[in-house]
């Protein structure tokens, strides 16, 4: 049944994923989970081990900064997972407390550990999980899949070389991502995936045959004597079982593929073998992917698909797991969204999808990435947890004013200046790019988000800002109504008005967020598409035209 008539929409969810995962997903509803929960990979063990004071007021995880660190919010969890948790994994937890203390290392796991269990709640019993890890924790996060998931449902352990090396002092340089692969159950969907062959891994022996053609030839046995059925009887007068072997196949089609030719019966009378039915052409051998993964490059600087995110995962990556481990038309998950690999790849191969991720500036990213790469084929998709009247705006702002920030800077399309947590902003908490003629130098406007209370010194700070920036438009969005003073000097900025086409333009502008939710827009000329994300390559889907992202 198509989404059409099931009524299904693709979903990005803005907040945490451990409570959109209790409220909006049902259990067993899930046939594909991959994750890759951020981690501060680059702390030394020294740091990530040392005890802390647990003053921290919260460990969410926000915009780029991929720590967690052990304070109220880390300790509730921990108190959550053992009162009300699987017994196995609350047992784990007192352990491993025991052992590591109360650092950022335990709060990563004390925080992944009741995200799991929910996971697996959500998780179809024919579903898998992939949890792609850094090899810092990689260990402690397999006793925690072991206790979730339970140890029989263990499938794999992949190692993906992400890099070459580099040289390092003291060590051996780290150049691999590990990524656990779990069913829930016995029953799952896998399909082996096979690739070019390593032309340097090719075998070295082959049999020239009659027709001078050249051809490899396999085992017809398999390790281990049999005394049931005719795999451990003579075939053709050879036995196997002294050879402390058994036949893998069944004599009948043995006799076919000798039928056929495709038997080699060695000169010196050795054991007969199964030959190639084509002869050998190294350029055409395929081989089947193993759990090292070599041949999938990491983004580099130059690649198309890269968006600037930090953390990016190569595409072609995450399509092996999807293309391996559901069907078209399964539901795939990712609950550490960031810039959207996961759900781009699923809608590229017709899998449905939710994406969660924290941090409203990833959700923008991901509804451009989106819109950019499949346009009107873009199957029906909502945004779902970001404020839709003044009252969410104002809730959001009182949380996290950070959030707030990055979430009204997405509704004028303007790009977040940079994390203000590491360090001043310099009065620019945004800013968008435009082109108004054909030198092919973008013009700059400066935006300035207010969640408190404004004055008219707001506006003349932001108009120092623009005139410092050598900016063509400065931007003030509110949350509260703007004051007849602040009007006033605004309108006193006057107009920027291009030099090669007539229109004006206020050089300074206040939006609220009522306006901006009510369609209001930011005047500026634009000649050419506005310049502030990176856009997505342009990608197709083969199932037929679809609605638009709502939102």
């Amino acid at each position: 049944m198509g989404d059409e008539q099931t009524g299904w929409r693709n979903r990005l969810y803005f907040g945490d994923n451990l409570d959109i995962l209790r409220v909006h997903v049902p259990k067993e509803s899930v046939d594909l989970i991959y994750l890759d929960p951020p981690f501060n990979s680059k702390a030394s063990y020294n740091v990530l081990f040392k005890e802390q004071s647990g003053t921290h007021s919260t460990a969410q995880i926000h915009a780029f900064e991929d720590t967690w660190h052990w304070g109220l919010e880390a300790e509730r969890a921990f108190h959550e997972v053992v009162t009300e948790g699987p017994k196995k994994l609350a047992d784990l937890l007192q352990a491993m407390r025991t052992f590591l203390g109360q650092n950022d290392m335990m709060a990563y796991l004390v925080m992944m550990a009741p995200r799991l269990v929910e996971l697996h709640r959500v998780l179809k019993p024919t579903g898998s999980i992939y949890l792609h890890c850094d090899p810092t924790a990689s260990h402690y996060i397999k006793l925690l899949l072991d206790a979730v998931f339970g140890p029989k449902q263990y499938r794999n352990e992949v190692i993906w070389q992400r890099t070459n090396a580099r040289s390092t002092t003291g060590r051996w340089p780290r150049i691999h991502d590990t990524i656990f692969f779990y069913s829930k159950t016995d029953k799952f969907t896998f399909k082996s995936t096979k690739v070019p062959a390593d032309k340097r891994k090719l075998p070295h022996t082959l049999i020239t045959g009659p027709d001078g053609l050249k051809y490899q030839t396999y085992e017809l046995t398999a390790p281990g004597v049999t005394e049931d059925g005719e795999s451990g009887r003579p075939w053709r007068g050879y036995d196997p079982t002294p050879l402390g072997r058994h036949w893998a196949n069944s004599h009948a089609v043995m006799d076919g593929w000798d039928a056929c030719g495709l038997i080699h019966w060695p000169k010196g009378g050795g054991f007969p073998r199964r030959r190639d039915e084509y002869p050998f052409d190294p350029d055409s051998r395929m081989t089947t992917v193993g759990d090292i993964w070599t041949d999938i490059d990491r983004i580099n600087q130059a690649a198309k698909e890269r968006l600037g995110y930090p953390t990016q995962k190569p595409e072609a990556l995450l399509e092996r797991i999807i293309r391996a481990s559901s069907n078209e038309g399964d539901v795939v998950l990712d609950p550490f969204c960031g810039c959207g690999t996961t759900v781009a790849v699923a809608e590229r191969l017709k899998r449905r999808w939710i994406g969660i991720d924290i941090t409203y500036l990833a959700i923008t990213l991901m509804e451009r990435r989106l819109r950019d790469a499949f346009g009107e084929d873009l199957a029906p998709c909502v945004v779902e947890g970001d404020p839709r009247d003044v009252a969410s705006a104002r809730d959001l702002a009182l949380r996290d004013r950070f959030q707030f920030e990055w979430w009204a800077l997405s509704l004028v399309d303007a790009r977040p200046a940079q994390d203000k947590r590491k360090g001043a902003d310099g009065g620019v908490d945004g800013y968008i790019h435009f082109f108004d003629d054909t030198s092919g130098t973008a013009k700059t406007i400066i935006v300035q988000v207010k969640s408190g209370n404004v004055s008219a010194a707001h506006v003349r700070d932001l108009k120092g800002v623009v005139e410092r920036e050598r900016a063509a438009i400065g931007v003030l969005i509110t949350l509260n109504e703007p004051t007849r003073p602040m009007l006033d000097e605004a309108v006193a900025a006057g107009f920027y008005q291009p030099e090669h086409f007539s229109g004006q333009y206020p050089r300074i502008q206040l939006l609220t967020i009522g306006e901006l939710l009510e369609g209001k827009r930011v005047l500026y000329p634009a000649l050419a598409p506005v310049a502030t994300f990176q856009r997505a390559e342009r990608k197709r889907r083969t199932a037929g035209r679809q609605e638009r992202l709502a939102l």
